[in-house]
Protein backbone atom coordinates (compact mmCIF):
# COMPACT_ATOMS: atom_id res chain seq x y z
CA UNK A 1 0.00 0.00 0.00
CA UNK A 2 2.91 2.36 0.86
CA UNK A 3 4.53 1.66 -2.40
CA UNK A 4 1.23 2.43 -4.48
CA UNK A 5 0.57 6.09 -2.15
CA UNK A 6 4.07 7.05 -3.56
CA UNK A 7 3.36 6.58 -6.99
CA UNK A 8 0.48 8.37 -6.45
CA UNK A 9 1.91 11.28 -5.32
CA UNK A 10 4.49 10.95 -8.39
CA UNK A 11 1.99 10.98 -10.47
CA UNK A 12 0.48 14.03 -9.25
CA UNK A 13 3.50 15.82 -9.06
CA UNK A 14 4.05 15.16 -12.72
CA UNK A 15 0.66 17.04 -13.87
CA UNK A 16 1.51 19.88 -11.21
CA UNK A 17 5.20 20.78 -12.78
CA UNK A 18 3.80 23.20 -15.49
CA UNK A 19 1.61 25.33 -12.82
CA UNK A 20 4.63 25.64 -10.43
CA UNK A 21 6.99 26.62 -13.52
CA UNK A 22 3.91 29.04 -14.33
CA UNK A 23 4.78 31.26 -11.10
CA UNK A 24 8.72 30.91 -11.59
CA UNK A 25 11.06 33.36 -11.95
CA UNK A 26 14.91 32.64 -13.30
CA UNK A 27 17.15 34.86 -12.18
CA UNK A 28 20.22 35.64 -13.69
CA UNK A 29 22.46 38.50 -14.81
CA UNK A 30 22.70 39.06 -18.17
CA UNK A 31 26.35 39.93 -19.72
CA UNK A 32 27.07 42.14 -22.22
CA UNK A 33 26.87 41.22 -25.45
CA UNK A 34 27.38 42.72 -28.99
CA UNK A 35 24.17 44.14 -30.88
CA UNK A 36 22.18 41.51 -33.17
CA UNK A 37 20.68 42.55 -36.10
CA UNK A 38 17.68 41.13 -35.98
CA UNK A 39 16.77 38.70 -39.10
CA UNK A 40 12.95 39.11 -39.28
CA UNK A 41 10.60 41.23 -37.02
CA UNK A 42 10.05 39.88 -33.46
CA UNK A 43 6.94 39.20 -32.21
CA UNK A 44 5.91 39.56 -28.76
CA UNK A 45 3.59 37.02 -27.47
CA UNK A 46 0.80 37.51 -25.10
CA UNK A 47 1.38 37.74 -21.22
CA UNK A 48 -1.09 35.33 -19.47
CA UNK A 49 -1.58 32.55 -17.30
CA UNK A 50 1.04 30.21 -19.31
CA UNK A 51 3.19 32.71 -21.23
CA UNK A 52 6.13 35.06 -20.54
CA UNK A 53 7.75 38.11 -22.02
CA UNK A 54 9.58 37.58 -25.09
CA UNK A 55 13.15 38.34 -25.36
CA UNK A 56 13.52 40.79 -28.10
CA UNK A 57 16.47 39.10 -29.56
CA UNK A 58 14.04 35.89 -30.14
CA UNK A 59 11.99 35.55 -33.34
CA UNK A 60 8.64 33.79 -32.81
CA UNK A 61 7.89 31.73 -36.41
CA UNK A 62 5.29 29.58 -37.58
CA UNK A 63 4.83 27.00 -40.42
CA UNK A 64 2.75 24.82 -41.62
CA UNK A 65 2.34 21.56 -39.83
CA UNK A 66 0.57 19.33 -42.72
CA UNK A 67 -0.07 16.45 -40.87
CA UNK A 68 -2.12 18.21 -38.38
CA UNK A 69 -2.85 21.15 -40.73
CA UNK A 70 -2.46 23.60 -38.16
CA UNK A 71 0.35 26.40 -38.58
CA UNK A 72 2.62 25.70 -35.65
CA UNK A 73 5.23 28.26 -33.70
CA UNK A 74 8.73 28.26 -33.05
CA UNK A 75 11.33 30.51 -31.42
CA UNK A 76 14.60 31.04 -33.05
CA UNK A 77 17.39 32.92 -31.57
CA UNK A 78 20.85 33.46 -34.22
CA UNK A 79 23.71 34.59 -32.71
CA UNK A 80 25.47 38.00 -34.71
CA UNK A 81 28.26 35.79 -34.87
CA UNK A 82 26.83 33.72 -37.59
CA UNK A 83 27.60 33.42 -41.25
CA UNK A 84 26.16 31.69 -43.94
CA UNK A 85 29.97 30.49 -44.91
CA UNK A 86 30.51 29.08 -42.12
CA UNK A 87 29.39 26.50 -39.80
CA UNK A 88 27.05 27.22 -36.99
CA UNK A 89 26.10 25.07 -33.96
CA UNK A 90 22.77 24.82 -33.39
CA UNK A 91 20.86 23.65 -29.61
CA UNK A 92 17.06 22.55 -29.58
CA UNK A 93 16.08 23.47 -26.39
CA UNK A 94 12.75 21.66 -25.05
CA UNK A 95 10.56 23.36 -22.40
CA UNK A 96 8.62 22.42 -19.68
CA UNK A 97 4.87 21.48 -19.26
CA UNK A 98 3.02 24.36 -19.24
CA UNK A 99 4.77 26.73 -20.75
CA UNK A 100 5.74 28.42 -24.62
CA UNK A 101 7.96 27.56 -27.10
CA UNK A 102 10.02 30.80 -25.91
CA UNK A 103 10.47 30.17 -22.05
CA UNK A 104 13.97 28.33 -22.62
CA UNK A 105 15.37 31.24 -24.93
CA UNK A 106 15.83 33.76 -22.13
CA UNK A 107 18.80 34.84 -20.44
CA UNK A 108 21.33 33.91 -19.54
CA UNK A 109 21.32 30.80 -22.70
CA UNK A 110 20.98 33.72 -24.59
CA UNK A 111 23.71 36.06 -23.92
CA UNK A 112 25.75 32.18 -23.65
CA UNK A 113 24.66 31.57 -27.06
CA UNK A 114 25.61 34.82 -28.29
CA UNK A 115 29.05 34.77 -26.97
CA UNK A 116 29.35 31.31 -28.33
CA UNK A 117 28.15 31.75 -32.12
CA UNK A 118 25.08 29.19 -31.40
CA UNK A 119 21.60 28.98 -33.37
CA UNK A 120 18.67 28.13 -30.61
CA UNK A 121 15.50 26.67 -31.88
CA UNK A 122 12.72 26.10 -29.77
CA UNK A 123 9.53 23.83 -30.62
CA UNK A 124 6.11 24.55 -29.20
CA UNK A 125 6.24 20.60 -29.14
CA UNK A 126 2.23 20.75 -30.86
CA UNK A 127 0.95 22.37 -27.61
CA UNK A 128 2.13 23.25 -23.79
CA UNK A 129 1.59 19.55 -22.69
CA UNK A 130 2.20 17.19 -25.40
CA UNK A 131 5.57 15.62 -23.81
CA UNK A 132 7.31 15.02 -26.94
CA UNK A 133 6.17 11.65 -27.62
CA UNK A 134 7.02 10.66 -24.23
CA UNK A 135 4.93 7.46 -23.51
CA UNK A 136 1.58 8.32 -21.20
CA UNK A 137 2.96 7.24 -17.22
CA UNK A 138 0.48 4.98 -16.17
CA UNK A 139 -1.15 5.83 -12.75
CA UNK A 140 -0.79 2.63 -10.35
CA UNK A 141 -3.50 -0.05 -10.01
CA UNK A 142 -5.78 1.02 -6.95
CA UNK A 143 -3.95 4.87 -6.92
CA UNK A 144 -5.97 7.55 -6.69
CA UNK A 145 -6.66 9.84 -9.51
CA UNK A 146 -4.22 13.12 -8.84
CA UNK A 147 -6.02 16.36 -8.72
CA UNK A 148 -6.47 18.23 -11.78
CA UNK A 149 -4.56 20.92 -12.91
CA UNK A 150 -6.21 22.95 -15.24
CA UNK A 151 -5.28 23.51 -18.84
CA UNK A 152 -2.71 20.69 -17.66
CA UNK A 153 -4.25 17.33 -18.30
CA UNK A 154 -5.31 16.13 -21.35
CA UNK A 155 -8.01 18.40 -22.80
CA UNK A 156 -11.26 18.14 -25.14
CA UNK A 157 -9.60 19.48 -27.99
CA UNK A 158 -6.07 17.76 -28.13
CA UNK A 159 -5.74 15.31 -31.05
CA UNK A 160 -5.63 11.38 -29.84
CA UNK A 161 -2.34 11.36 -31.57
CA UNK A 162 -1.16 14.41 -29.62
CA UNK A 163 1.92 13.03 -27.86
CA UNK A 164 3.50 11.68 -31.49
CA UNK A 165 2.52 14.94 -33.11
CA UNK A 166 4.89 16.82 -30.52
CA UNK A 167 7.36 14.86 -31.11
CA UNK A 168 7.15 14.95 -34.71
CA UNK A 169 6.76 18.78 -34.45
CA UNK A 170 10.33 18.49 -32.87
CA UNK A 171 11.72 17.41 -35.61
CA UNK A 172 10.10 19.32 -38.17
CA UNK A 173 11.83 22.22 -36.86
CA UNK A 174 15.37 20.65 -36.48
CA UNK A 175 14.61 20.14 -40.47
CA UNK A 176 13.99 23.60 -40.58
CA UNK A 177 16.61 25.52 -39.33
CA UNK A 178 19.45 23.19 -41.22
CA UNK A 179 17.12 23.86 -44.40
CA UNK A 180 17.94 27.70 -43.82
CA UNK A 181 21.45 27.78 -42.06
CA UNK A 182 24.74 26.69 -42.67
CA UNK A 183 24.47 24.44 -39.33
CA UNK A 184 27.38 22.14 -38.30
CA UNK A 185 26.14 18.43 -38.67
CA UNK A 186 29.09 17.72 -35.74
CA UNK A 187 27.47 20.32 -33.06
CA UNK A 188 23.94 19.64 -32.86
CA UNK A 189 22.66 19.37 -29.76
CA UNK A 190 19.46 19.09 -27.61
CA UNK A 191 18.61 19.66 -24.46
CA UNK A 192 15.56 20.15 -22.09
CA UNK A 193 13.83 20.96 -18.63
CA UNK A 194 11.25 19.10 -16.58
CA UNK A 195 9.15 18.02 -19.14
CA UNK A 196 11.27 18.37 -22.21
CA UNK A 197 14.27 16.55 -20.04
CA UNK A 198 12.11 13.48 -20.80
CA UNK A 199 11.55 14.45 -23.89
CA UNK A 200 15.14 14.96 -24.44
CA UNK A 201 15.86 11.32 -23.87
CA UNK A 202 13.00 9.80 -25.82
CA UNK A 203 14.01 12.10 -28.93
CA UNK A 204 17.75 11.25 -28.33
CA UNK A 205 17.44 7.68 -27.96
CA UNK A 206 14.34 7.49 -30.90
CA UNK A 207 16.63 9.63 -33.07
CA UNK A 208 20.12 9.15 -32.56
CA UNK A 209 21.81 9.88 -34.91
CA UNK A 210 21.22 13.83 -34.94
CA UNK A 211 22.61 14.79 -31.95
CA UNK A 212 26.67 15.31 -30.47
CA UNK A 213 25.78 15.72 -27.12
CA UNK A 214 22.16 16.03 -24.95
CA UNK A 215 21.59 17.96 -21.52
CA UNK A 216 18.52 17.02 -19.43
CA UNK A 217 17.92 18.98 -16.32
CA UNK A 218 15.13 18.09 -13.54
CA UNK A 219 13.84 15.48 -15.84
CA UNK A 220 10.30 14.40 -15.58
CA UNK A 221 11.14 10.74 -16.59
CA UNK A 222 8.36 9.79 -14.45
CA UNK A 223 7.79 5.71 -15.90
CA UNK A 224 10.30 5.43 -18.03
CA UNK A 225 12.84 3.45 -18.27
CA UNK A 226 16.28 4.40 -17.16
CA UNK A 227 17.75 1.36 -18.94
CA UNK A 228 16.78 2.91 -22.55
CA UNK A 229 19.34 5.13 -22.28
CA UNK A 230 22.11 2.46 -23.18
CA UNK A 231 21.12 1.70 -26.37
CA UNK A 232 23.38 5.18 -27.10
CA UNK A 233 26.13 4.49 -25.66
CA UNK A 234 28.47 7.15 -27.82
CA UNK A 235 26.29 10.12 -26.91
CA UNK A 236 27.79 11.96 -24.28
CA UNK A 237 24.94 13.13 -21.68
CA UNK A 238 24.59 16.16 -19.18
CA UNK A 239 22.43 15.84 -16.07
CA UNK A 240 21.65 18.45 -13.99
CA UNK A 241 19.30 18.22 -10.63
CA UNK A 242 19.05 20.96 -8.23
CA UNK A 243 19.23 18.97 -4.15
CA UNK A 244 16.03 21.32 -3.30
CA UNK A 245 13.69 20.08 -6.53
CA UNK A 246 10.45 19.36 -4.96
CA UNK A 247 8.83 18.54 -7.60
CA UNK A 248 10.56 15.95 -9.86
CA UNK A 249 12.77 13.75 -7.19
CA UNK A 250 16.64 13.83 -8.12
CA UNK A 251 16.44 9.70 -7.60
CA UNK A 252 15.01 9.64 -11.18
CA UNK A 253 18.37 11.72 -12.19
CA UNK A 254 20.40 9.14 -10.62
CA UNK A 255 18.84 6.21 -11.63
CA UNK A 256 19.60 7.10 -14.85
CA UNK A 257 23.01 7.95 -14.41
CA UNK A 258 23.15 4.44 -12.36
CA UNK A 259 22.88 3.28 -16.12
CA UNK A 260 25.47 5.68 -17.39
CA UNK A 261 27.90 4.71 -15.44
CA UNK A 262 27.10 0.97 -15.35
CA UNK A 263 27.50 1.31 -19.26
CA UNK A 264 30.60 3.73 -19.01
CA UNK A 265 29.47 6.40 -20.77
CA UNK A 266 30.73 9.87 -21.36
CA UNK A 267 28.30 11.63 -18.92
CA UNK A 268 28.30 14.26 -16.08
CA UNK A 269 26.25 14.57 -13.12
CA UNK A 270 25.44 17.93 -11.63
CA UNK A 271 23.53 17.84 -8.18
CA UNK A 272 23.22 21.63 -7.74
CA UNK A 273 23.16 22.17 -4.00
CA UNK A 274 20.15 24.16 -2.99
CA UNK A 275 18.97 24.50 -6.49
CA UNK A 276 15.26 24.41 -6.77
CA UNK A 277 12.96 22.90 -10.18
CA UNK A 278 12.78 26.32 -11.29
CA UNK A 279 16.04 27.75 -10.02
CA UNK A 280 18.24 24.98 -12.03
CA UNK A 281 17.85 26.60 -15.46
CA UNK A 282 19.63 29.68 -14.64
CA UNK A 283 22.36 28.00 -12.95
CA UNK A 284 23.12 25.02 -14.28
CA UNK A 285 22.60 26.90 -18.34
CA UNK A 286 26.10 27.53 -18.23
CA UNK A 287 27.23 24.18 -17.60
CA UNK A 288 25.29 22.83 -20.40
CA UNK A 289 26.96 25.31 -23.01
CA UNK A 290 30.37 24.49 -21.85
CA UNK A 291 29.63 20.77 -22.09
CA UNK A 292 28.15 21.11 -25.20
CA UNK A 293 31.31 23.00 -25.85
CA UNK A 294 33.61 20.26 -25.13
CA UNK A 295 31.42 17.80 -27.43
CA UNK A 296 31.31 17.93 -30.76
CA UNK A 297 30.77 14.34 -32.62
CA UNK A 298 33.82 12.67 -33.81
CA UNK A 299 35.64 13.93 -37.33
CA UNK A 300 34.50 11.30 -39.68
CA UNK A 301 37.68 9.55 -40.86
Amino acid sequence: MASSCRSSVVFAQALMLGWCIQSMTVPAARAQVPAQAPQSAPQAAPVGPRSFPVDPRVQVRTYHFAEANKDMPYALFVSSKVRPDRKAPLIVMLHGLGVPETFMLRAPALDLAEQGGYILVGPLGYNIRGWYGVPPFRRPAGAPPPRAIPGLGPQPNDPPNLRELSEKDVMNVLALVRKEFNVDDRRIYLMGHSMGGAGTFHIAVKYPKYWAAIAVMAPAAFGMDPQSIASIPQTPVLVVHGDADNLVPIAISRSWVDVMKAQHMRYEFDEIPGATHGTVIAIGMPKVFAFFDEHPKPSAH
